[in-house]
């Protein structure tokens, strides 16, 4: 294999992905915008939860229901109806997220120290939102029970109980963003590398010039060497920039070594350029290529824990998320952000990332060494 025939290879591919001024925005700016939108639209916080009362009681208790939730910033009265139906109107619409339902008896069950009922209508058409939604509004009438059975029972009560003190590691406030952020990095990185080396094969055979590669010195190994390297270039320095904004934007902490982080970067990118070069060499044209690339981007995205649990997935499903270079590498960025965890720890992720890798990398060589006899 001569570096000479490939150093030159190279050369041209830079001056070829360089030269046209839409490719310099695709590479530089496509990525940083991406971060920049995931990075605030996928957030699972809840800071803002729209809320309409309908108070058939009207009552010092009823009253200290909405205070209580007023009086928490997580919540927002929009609205307090007149009418039941008026809630069910708002939910269907969109206007609010929740209604509170206070029936007429409120005050007099309390006052006899009988279980009083509170009505919490929530919009499930989003199953998580709304199980938070409700969590934290029994965390609010669970205070505000405790201060009327203190109103009722001045007495001192001493009971035996369970103290439970919780402590959340690595991501003591639980943002969601620390969580995402990182495999959002891992995610572009895969995306534009996936992009990129797709058409790296099949443009050559659409400008008319692979005839002239194939006649060229160049063995089918320095040809697939040439193609990969500058996008293995390209996509290190956007794992560099997409890296530096998550640290210094987002505010995502760096526990960990940024050294392995890149070691496994090079290591994820050898299986997702194998992947791209495989599919360029399969394809007949670009708009094959790019199809077939967004045909592995959803499935990837999808089986690899970025937002669904794998453990949650069915078990045929679990063991296909096996074959997903994109779950091993969310794991290595998240414990190297978030847990500053080692070698020691995450090896396993990157040998099953080198496999992979390997096994992608030389079925594509393959593949393009039979096109070339």
């Amino acid at each position: 294999m001569s570096w000479l025939r490939i150093r030159a290879l190279v050369r041209k591919e830079f001056i070829l992905l360089f030269r046209d001024p839409q490719n310099r925005r695709f590479l530089i700016v496509a990525p940083i915008i991406q971060l920049l939108v995931f990075g605030y639209v996928v957030n699972y916080d809840i800071r803002d939860i729209r809320v309409a009362i309908f108070d058939q009681a009207r009552t010092r208790e009823s009253r200290m229901i909405a205070d209580a939730f007023s009086a928490n910033r997580i919540f927002r009265i929009t609205r307090v109806s007149q009418d039941e139906k008026d809630i069910e109107q708002d939910l269907l619409q969109g206007k609010i997220d929740l209604g509170i339902k206070i029936g007429s008896d409120l005050s007099r069950k309390i006052r006899k120290g009988e279980t009083a009922q509170i009505q919490i209508l929530a919009d499930g058409s989003m199953s998580n939102m709304a199980s938070i939604r409700i969590a934290y509004s029994m965390m609010v009438l669970g205070q505000l029970n405790q201060k009327l059975m203190k109103e009722l029972y001045p007495f001192r009560m001493d009971y035996g109980k369970i103290d439970a003190r919780t402590r959340t590691w690595y991501n003591p406030n639980l943002d969601s963003q620390h969580f995402f952020v990182p495999g959002i990095v891992a995610f572009v990185v895969m995306l534009i590398a996936l992009l990129l080396t797709s058409i790296a094969i099949i443009k050559e055979k659409e400008a008319g010039t692979m005839e002239q590669l194939i006649v060229t010195p160049l063995k089918p190994i320095e040809l697939i060497v040439g193609k990969t390297i500058p996008y293995i270039v390209i996509s290190v320095a956007q794992m560099i920039v997409v890296t530096i904004i998550a640290l210094l934007w987002f505010q995502i902490p760096m526990s960990g070594s940024i050294l392995l982080l890149f070691f496994a970067t090079c290591i994820f990118l050898l299986s997702t350029l194998g992947i791209g070069l495989f599919i360029s060499t399969v394809s007949s044209t670009q708009q094959q290529a790019m199809m077939t690339t967004f045909f592995f981007i959803l499935p990837f995205f999808m089986l690899s824990g970025f937002v669904f649990p794998i453990a949650n997935m069915p078990v045929v499903v679990q063991w296909m998320t096996y074959l997903n270079p994109l779950r091993y590498f969310l794991v290595i960025i998240r414990g190297i952000f978030l847990k500053g965890v080692g070698l020691d720890v995450l090896w396993p992720q990157y040998l099953a990332l080198a496999v992979l890798g390997l096994a992608v990398f030389a079925g594509a060589v393959s593949r393009f060494r039979k096109r070339l006899d």
